[in-house]
């Protein structure tokens, strides 16, 4: 059992009204210290395009890196360039965290996004398409095909997609038809052979049906054609008696965020349903066009959807490059990254052969710390949330649910817990982001069946991973806890790297018992004892914990801190960390994503060291670490430095305190940002610099490649034991 005063003595001055939070630090800071946070976001996405772009990525992995490109785009457009338009438009227009107007940072992320797609379109046309031929997997083009082959695919597209499609003209019978968000679509010139009036048709591909059609395929060699390829050479059968003049293709993008007022709504989910619905209608930001497209088609297009010349994206070759996912069920092993396979963590690993873990028994032993997906996320996770849903010792079961998987065995655990008789509350958090309908389905069926079903707090999402299981010992009751940095998803843990932490420390148990009545209640308590929880706790924790450390550098104490995160945002929090970096203290920054915060810069950030890794596995931890005079205090959780988790979002930290695990995450620290690690480092002047190999040409070490073997080695000395 941990002394609660050791606990917290980490966060001395515990009161929060004993410490001060600055509103801004303008007088001791320059002007200038930001970096703004959507060309960073775009700098992010171009590091993930350079692993598309690196030959030494296995060739079907680098299709993959430029689909996730596509996807992460396209999510871009939807909710960042959707906001900053919406400030415009509706006339709040205020500076972005650069203190530079909306209008002028969307013109910069005009000109680069441009600039990046034709980079990407580039990449897959000069890089990865070739080599994927040179591999034996090729995408073709109509022209290329022997006859037998047009005449077997002609037989497909009569039978398989000639059925579903719809052409729709427009004349003056016909408005110009409603384009839905990431659709492709084929624009159609036409002539009518009565009245020799030229005509335009909009042709929608079908999502639903795959996107490369299989032309051929022997051995290895496999050969696909694109469907809207097949389907614009067949366009006579759906135009009888009309000339084709012309067919380009075209995509457009919507604005697809959601706003809810929750103070005004008394039904949260029907609000919800409704916007979803009003989702599809939201207006155009982006349309792009194949570069072959003629001015009359394009000037049609854009008149009819209200967009600008800047909103267009002229690309050559194939739109819509998150259809390269599909080659993911292309079985080519040699193409691919080596395979790994999860190993059981080794506290929960049998005692006997073949025989099954005991959770619980594991648990009061010691805290134990899980590193997805190195450690197996089924064999730890889940298995424990499945046990205790059988076991009959169980009284009751707690979860908070972010994001989960459409056959999510975590969700169906609840539902055995709830029809065994056990109480089981789920907090289902509706408002994530695109995932609102699939939360709304699980949300209403672990209702029927008994789950006493909460969404949370009015005007917060709820983004703490928190798991609490009640079970009876000997006439007493103990709490089981889980507080995790990644989402209870069976399906993204095999490729988000996350902690998780297990225990059953008295403290923890009470802290997470009284979270989870205030979330199913009306308010959050401000304090707790191992956790840091936002909204009203956790910027201060961090800020007190940060200036520790720049006190404790000036009085000659050892002092450091490093930090892992998806996004470096909060102007706060990064003031706070100039303070200490001016201080003297050495600061490390591990961030996979946005970062606002500029290293290197003489008087204010010497000391500050920021990195970035990105690669088979998506870097999804978040870690707090401060060296607290030789007495390290580390934090796992779910927050980001940004607004929205710190001020908007009910997020926790839970303090680690086992010796072996602080260890453990120290010497992650050391590995990424150590000079022999592959990885991009960020300059004072807002540029990302990849550092791959080394001065001779040989590759540096692959993070996650080491992260791998180390757990491995752990397995296996575990076994020889």
């Amino acid at each position: 059992m941990i002394d609660n005063e050791v606990l917290d003595a980490g966060l001395e001055d515990a009161d929060d009204d004993d410490f001060d939070v600055p509103e801004t630090f303008d007088s001791l800071l320059p002007d200038n210290r930001y970096l703004d946070r959507e060309v960073s976001w775009l700098a992010f996405n171009q590091r993930v395009l350079e692993l598309a772009e690196d030959p030494a990525v296995p060739m079907l992995e680098r299709a993959n890196f430029l689909a996730i490109f596509a996807s992460n785009l396209d999510e871009f457009f939807m909710v960042r360039v959707a906001g900053l338009k919406r400030r415009i438009i509706t006339g709040l227009a205020v500076p972005t965290n650069v203190g530079r107007a909306p209008q002028d940072v969307l013109s910069d992320l005009s000109s680069e996004a441009h600039a990046l797609q034709l980079r990407h379109a580039k990449a897959w046309a000069d890089l990865v398409k070739p080599g994927l031929e040179e591999r034996g997997i090729q995408i073709v083009s109509y022209d290329t095909l022997e006859d037998s082959e047009r005449e077997t695919l002609y037989e497909y597209f009569q039978g398989q997609v000639f059925p579903v499609l719809m052409p729709l003209a427009v004349d003056p019978a016909h408005p110009f038809p409603y384009i839905s968000g990431l659709s492709l679509n084929l624009a159609i010139r036409i002539r009518n052979a009565r009245t020799g009036r030229q005509e335009f048709a909009r042709l929608k591909v079908p999502p639903m049906m795959p996107r490369f059609v299989e032309v051929s395929r022997e051995g290895d060699r496999i050969r696909y054609l694109p469907l809207e390829d097949l389907i614009s050479n067949n366009l006579d059968d759906l135009f009888p008696g009309m000339e084709i003049l012309d067919h380009h293709t075209f995509r457009l993008t919507r604005n697809e965020d959601v706003v809810i007022e929750e103070d005004e709504t008394e039904n949260l989910i029907q609000a919800l349903e409704a916007e979803l619905l009003r989702r599809r209608f939201g207006p155009p930001i982006r349309l792009e066009v194949t570069d072959d497209m003629d001015d009359l088609t394009l000037g049609l297009l854009i008149d009819e959807l209200d967009i600008t010349e800047q909103e267009v994206y002229r690309l050559p070759g194939l739109l819509d490059l998150r259809a390269l996912f599909e080659l993911g069920k292309i079985d080519r092993p040699e193409l691919r990254y080596p395979p790994h396979v999860p190993t059981t963590a080794v506290a929960f690993q049998p005692a006997e052969q073949n025989g099954r873990a005991d959770f619980f028994a594991a648990i009061r032993a010691s805290d134990v710390l899980v590193h997805h997906p190195y450690e197996s996320f089924t064999t730890s996770v889940q298995a424990f949330l499945e046990q205790a849903a059988k076991d009959p010792h169980v009284l009751a079961i707690k979860q908070t649910l972010y994001r989960t998987s459409g056959d999510s065995p975590i969700v169906q655990a609840l539902i055995d817990a709830a029809e065994a008789g056990k109480q089981v509350l789920a907090l289902v958090e509706v408002k994530a982001r695109f995932d609102e309908a699939n939360n709304i389905v699980w949300a209403r069926k672990l209702e029927k069946a008994g789950v006493h079903v909460v969404y949370g707090l009015v005007g917060l999402k709820t983004h703490c991973k928190l798991a609490l299981v009640i079970r009876e010992e000997g006439g007493m009751l103990r709490s089981y806890c889980h507080i995790g940095t990644g989402n209870y998803n069976p399906k993204t843990s095999r490729i988000y790297e996350d902690f998780g932490l297990f225990t059953n420390d008295e403290q923890v148990g009470r802290d997470l018992t009284r979270l989870f009545n205030e979330l199913s209640g009306y308010a959050i308590e401000k304090k707790f004892k191992r956790l840091l929880v936002a909204p009203l706790h956790l910027r201060k924790g961090l800020l007190r914990l940060i200036d520790k450390e720049r006190r404790n550098a000036e009085a000659g104490k050892p002092a450091g801190i490093r930090i892992k995160v998806n996004s470096m945002v909060d102007e706060q929090i990064i003031d706070a960390i100039y303070r200490a970096s001016q201080a003297g203290v050495k600061v490390d920054i591990w961030v996979r994503g946005i970062c606002s915060l500029k290293p290197g810069v003489a008087g204010m950030s010497e000391n500050i060291t920021v990195r970035s890794i990105l690669g088979r596995y998506l870097e999804h931890s978040r870690i707090f670490s401060f060296e607290n005079n030789g007495d390290p205090q580390v934090y796992i959780g779910s927050a980001d430095m940004m607004h929205r988790n710190l001020d908007r979002r009910v997020e926790a930290l839970v303090r680690v305190v086992a010796p072996n695990h602080v260890k453990e995450l120290t010497s992650l620290f050391d590995l990424a940002m150590s000079d022999s690690t592959s990885s991009w480092h960020l300059g004072a002047d807002g540029l990302w610099t990849r550092h791959s190999t080394r001065d001779d040409g040989a590759p540096l070490v692959d993070l996650q490649e080491r992260t791998m073997s180390s757990v491995q080695r752990r397995r296996r000395a575990r076994v020889a034991r």
